[in-house]
């Protein structure tokens, strides 16, 4: 999956997204339903931007998660989801204090609030640092692998 997606699958998927930096990768899932749904966010909140024409919403947290989430509840519509994060890392050293600031950080604060405001549980995250990654979720056991950059992989 790329950037600025988002990806919805039942199991025996795998979902896979590469290229978190200051990115996150966000899997709402649920084992009882065998579904699953990843995002690849790039941007905490849409509304600089909102009067641009055609704006891709799942380049934003503000807007994909709560699609994304809408969507899973079309197809599972009991369901009691949960969540993981990966990414937000500082990939380009900006200093927190900065105007722009640390855009990882920043998306690591807007998604764990839209979580939050969608009433789903973050139960595992793997953020921060200053290394990229890869997230791949296995939807038959929800295990997430988290490939990083010059490090071991870890499962969260």
């Amino acid at each position: 999956m790329g950037i600025a997606d988002y990806k919805i699958a039942l199991a025996p998927a795998k979902l896979i997204t590469v290229g978190l930096g200051s990115c996150i990768g966000t899997i709402i899932y649920n084992e009882q339903a065998g579904i699953g749904g990843l995002s690849h966010i790039m941007l905490p909140d849409s509304h600089p931007f909102a009067k641009k024409q055609a704006l891709n919403t799942a380049k934003f947290a503000d807007l994909a998660l709560p699609e994304m989430v809408d969507k899973l509840k079309q197809k599972a519509p009991r369901a009691r989801f949960k969540a993981k994060i990966v990414g937000g890392a500082n990939m380009f050293g900006f200093n927190a204090l900065s105007k722009t600031g640390n855009i990882g950080q920043r998306n690591i604060e807007a998604v764990e609030e839209m979580l939050k405001e969608l009433g789903i549980p973050l139960i595992a995250s793997h953020v921060g640092g200053n290394s990229g990654r890869t997230m791949i979720v296995d939807l038959k056991n929800f295990e997430t692998m988290v490939r990083i950059v010059h490090h071991d992989a870890v499962y969260i």
